[in-house]
């Protein structure tokens, strides 16, 4: 998950949150959708990076990969990460608002999980995302990427409140869905222990919102992508009305 806000102290405490977080679907995912395809990439670029965890996969296939996140500090833990676990990987990374994505090569693949493009916040944005993507991929390159389903967005967070505690980390995380808009403002207040039986308090506001399908189908085809599939929850089965995520696998001509 990447977000259009700066993560600050979030990036602490990420991936202890995102423990249990299924990389390895997505790594499975992708790797399938290669296969399917008969690719065999070898400069790969993951959009909304965030600390690491999924780039972690991607090297271990000797694939050189740019990490693209907006928020530094997120880049900060995965580039400290990734040095201690892959010390000599092939790996660049790279601080951009995805609606104005920049690489310095062709790419043979383009991902983008964890919902990132959720957080584009309007409809403009995540053509502009598609546009870039297409010019910065080679030809028959592809583009594979997740969002939460608009059921999820409305139903799953909706009006709803959530709690979390263990002995490092604690939250409380309250969303309020607008329906005129189709968005869900996530407000998250976490305690992080430090010690003597005291806590740190820090608040995060992140905003997501539900595009749908055919939404961006549509903006896919009139970019010039070739929509290969569309399935859902890290299936092969066709998305449902009660489908929480959609996968797509796109390809350049």
């Amino acid at each position: 998950m990447s977000a259009f806000s700066s993560y600050r102290k979030l990036a602490d405490v990420y991936d202890h949150l995102m423990a249990d977080a299924p990389y390895d679907q997505w790594m499975q995912f992708t790797a399938q959708a290669w296969r399917m395809t008969g690719a065999h990439p070898h400069y790969v670029a993951e959009l909304g990076c965030g600390t690491g965890s999924l780039t972690r996969y991607l090297l271990e296939r000797e694939l050189e990969v740019w990490g693209v996140d907006l928020s530094a500090d997120m880049l900060e833990v995965a580039r400290e990460k990734i040095g201690r676990s892959h010390p000599h990987a092939s790996v660049h990374w790279l601080k951009q608002d995805i609606r104005h994505l920049s690489l310095p090569r062709e790419m043979d693949s383009i991902i983008s999980f964890c919902d990132t493009l959720n957080y584009i916040p309007d409809a403009e944005g995540v053509r502009q995302v598609f546009a870039h993507v297409f010019d910065a991929l080679v030809s028959g390159g592809t583009f594979l990427f997740d969002v939460h389903t608009p059921y999820k967005i409305a139903e799953v967070f909706g009006n709803e409140s959530f709690c979390y505690r263990d002995e490092d980390v604690a939250y409380i995380w309250q969303s309020t869905y607008d329906e005129t808009v189709k968005t869900v403002e996530h407000d998250l207040t976490l305690f992080v222990a430090e010690g003597n039986g005291l806590y740190r308090r820090f608040n995060e506001l992140h905003h997501q919102r539900a595009y749908s399908l055919d939404d961006l189908r549509k903006w896919l085809g009139e970019t010039g992508f070739s929509l290969l599939s569309i399935t859902a929850d890290f299936s092969t089965q066709q998305v449902e009305e009660d489908s929480e995520r959609a996968f797509f696998l796109v390809q350049k001509p």
